[in-house]
């Protein structure tokens, strides 16, 4: 089934904003209610999917941690694999890391050792991008490997918090802007 503007309505509506979370000043928007809803959940995996439609794609790689989940259904519904790129800690065997700054906080993020083939051309899967700092540092972990970013696909996007600017012109898929 192909996407359609029902799919992001679907998903728009099952969307919950959290005022002040982590903390003060800071909206989380919450894909909880997304993946706990069956529709909802196949509305965003068709959505997220369709970059695949219009650049070849080899591999899955999703951004920690709802990514996983996200990037997880993408893959399936490809019929490919995925990476999943870890928070600082997490691996027993790392390939590269990279550092970050957040819109609170700074992180590292790490890529498994030994599971993403020079050459791959990767789908990057995250639920949000905001300031970009994540997604780009997810780019640079995939790219360090000799594999090749073809598009980020993302729930939602936060426009106003320039993201994209950071992501080298690469395509971006977002279900909402908000």
């Amino acid at each position: 089934m192909s996407p359609t503007g029902t799919d992001a309505g679907t998903v728009e509506q099952l969307l919950r904003d959290v005022p002040d979370f982590p903390g003060p000043g800071i909206r989380f928007w919450d894909l909880t209610p997304v993946l706990a809803d069956g529709e909802g959940l196949a509305a965003t995996t068709r959505l997220l999917s369709a970059p695949a439609a219009e650049t070849p794609v080899d591999v899955v790689v999703g951004i920690e941690a709802r990514g996983f989940l996200l990037g997880a259904a993408v893959a399936h519904a490809l019929g490919l694999g995925i990476v999943p790129v870890r928070k600082h800690g997490k691996l027993p065997a790392v390939a590269a890391s990279r550092s970050y700054d957040l819109e609170y906080g700074s992180a590292t993020l790490e890529l498994p050792a030994g599971v993403l083939a020079s050459g791959a051309r990767v789908l990057l899967v995250d639920d949000v991008l905001a300031t970009g700092g994540t997604a780009a540092a997810a780019s640079e972990l995939v790219e360090s490997q000799g594999a090749q970013v073809t598009a980020f696909s993302v729930v939602l996007e936060l426009p106003a918090l320039g993201g994209r600017e950071r992501l080298g012109g690469r395509p971006v898929h977002t279900v909402l802007r908000r």
